[in-house]
């Protein structure tokens, strides 16, 4: 059935169904029958039967009113679109809703119909504004987003507007990104259903001048994903330079426009794999649908793109590459939002205990005199004499902490930039630059290092200050540890995106570095979600 068949007879079942579901006489006992049989089915659920009881029981789907047709098709309409939002359709079922309203007789079958309307109602509200999975962190520990739910009585409310249609359309996330991935997911359903993009091309190297049957097996892989027109050489020429580097672009790899191992590997990956992506990064952006959005001017960073951002009013201002946390699951960099208020200028570091125990103490066990460059403070922050054996402490009972003066060699180089939260984790420079050149960069303890932390500083002091380079080096010539409050704090989100848009051009894709990916998509299937038909 064509979505715009199913739509038609939604609005011709809504409505022979309405008969059904007026109640069609106003005898007390049907009126009780219909109370009762509310009051029984929304016992469990105090909001609900708040709900109730504050409009008399009256009925908000199956009365005979206008209002309660409009609010059954606008339902029924949206439903029969959760398919396009990456959400469960089977779990809602909107043709089984119609054959159940059909099938209803007397009070007591409309009044557990009336609420189980309203059940599934709320259920597919909240899927859609703030996603399928209620909590990611039983997915994965290191999602520790808050995810924006919303009150029962907020969806109960719009449902009741003069618009209900339009209410129900403005539940999914407004953002560009939102309705860009809903494009793309329809493209990628598209060339499933016609083939997908032909045959891998074999593995090994291609360079410019080669020829031969991988060569042809690449071209023609380009030409599907439409980043090389339509042509007949067999040679690796300029334009499949150009096409191969651009692809590379696109997916964060390094540009020489070699096809070698790394960029066949994407390449390669079928349409059903980057569908996959692209429905995680719908899920993910529900999560983040704030009820005042990301902020006017808002900091992002894609912890899988390896890049930190500064956007106002929806446009990008700044960029810089950044370097985030290992693989190994304790050092991995977290999902999280919070709100940047200050920078330090000649940072101190303090060594977080994981650390101290994990990798420190062990040297300290051995040598007293090790890692010299840090010192060993107590409870008062006084230096704790080395001249003493550590030896006899264990990663419960060492009393003391570590710190690391403000200079060249300080771990957080010359400026942190402070986003306090339980996580311990915030940006700043790094005096190992030459990490910044690798691919994957993977190398901090959950931390973001910039690559250039004093032009991301100076567009954040842009906005208080007439000489924000000025201001920021004077202080960091002082050589003194300097905290600068932001005058204007900025919602600060770190984000984990293997698929996302931009305004012009293909669509980026990352790889799952941590594997968070995979597992959110696991989650998603098992709740129903399905690609191309196909539950997976």
């Amino acid at each position: 059935m064509t979505h715009q068949t199913f739509l038609r007879g939604v609005a011709v079942l809504a409505i022979a169904a309405s008969s059904y579901l007026v109640p069609q006489r106003a005898e007390a006992v049907q009126v009780t029958a219909f109370q009762q049989a509310v009051a029984e089915n929304v016992s469990v659920d105090e909001d609900i039967a708040a709900f109730y009881r504050e409009r008399g029981f009256d009925p908000i789907w199956t009365g005979g009113t206008q209002a309660d047709l409009d609010r059954r098709t606008a339902l029924l309409e949206a439903l029969s679109m959760a398919s396009f939002h990456g959400l469960p359709a089977s779990k809602y079922n909107a043709e089984a809703l119609l054959s159940r309203m059909a099938a209803v007789r007397g009070g007591h079958d409309r009044g557990v119909l009336e609420v189980a309307l309203t059940e599934l109602y709320l259920d597919f509200a909240r899927d859609l504004q703030t996603g399928v999975i209620d909590n990611p962190r039983r997915v994965r520990s290191e999602i520790v987003r808050e995810i924006p739910r919303r009150e029962t009585a907020y969806y109960l409310a719009g449902l009741l507007s003069d618009a209900p249609q339009t209410f129900l359309a403005s539940l999914a996330p407004q953002s560009q990104e939102y309705a860009r991935l809903m494009k793309v997911r329809m493209r990628l359903e598209h060339t499933i259903a016609h083939g997908g993009w032909g045959a891998l091309v074999p593995s090994g190297k291609y360079e410019p001048g080669d020829t031969g049957a991988g060569v042809v097996a690449l071209r023609d892989r380009l030409i599907a994903m439409d980043y090389l027109d339509r042509t007949v050489t067999a040679r690796y020429d300029r334009s499949m330079i150009d096409a191969v580097r651009t692809f590379q672009e696109d997916h964060g790899l390094t540009v020489d426009g070699v096809a070698g191992g790394s960029t066949l590997d994407q390449i390669n990956t079928s349409p059903q794999d980057r569908l996959k992506s692209v429905m995680v990064a719908m899920e993910r952006e529900r999560w983040l649908n704030l009820p005042d959005g990301l902020g006017d001017r808002h900091i992002l960073v894609n912890i899988v793109d390896f890049q930190a951002r500064i956007f106002d009013h929806g446009k990008l201002t700044f960029e810089t590459r950044s370097v985030v946390g290992h693989q190994d699951q304790d050092r991995q960099t977290p999902e999280f939002s919070d709100v940047m208020d200050h920078m330090v200028i000649n940072p101190s570091w303090y060594v977080p205990r994981s650390i101290i125990v994990g990798e420190y103490l062990p040297q300290l066990r051995n040598n007293p005199g090790a890692v010299s460059h840090l010192e060993i403070t107590d409870s008062r922050g006084r230096v704790v004499s080395r001249n003493q054996s550590f030896a006899g402490y264990t990663e419960r009972s060492f009393p003391f902490s570590m710190r690391q003066r403000p200079g060249p060699r300080n771990a957080l180089g010359t400026v942190k930039f402070m986003f306090p939260n339980k996580h311990n984790i915030y940006l700043h420079d790094t005096p190992a630059k030459s990490l910044f050149s690798r691919e994957v960069r993977t190398f901090s303890h959950g931390c973001v290092r910039l690559n250039d932390p004093h032009d991301f500083a100076y567009a954040l002091l842009a906005r208080q200050t007439s000489d924000p380079v000025g201001f920021f080096q004077s202080r960091l010539r002082s050589g003194s540890e300097t905290r600068v409050n932001l005058d204007e704090p900025l919602p600060t989100h770190l984000i984990y995106r293997t698929a996302f848009t931009t305004a012009k051009g293909h669509t980026q894709f990352r790889r799952d570095v941590y594997g968070r990916d995979a597992a959110i998509w696991n989650a998603l299937s098992a709740a129903g979600v399905e690609i191309g038909g196909i539950q997976s």
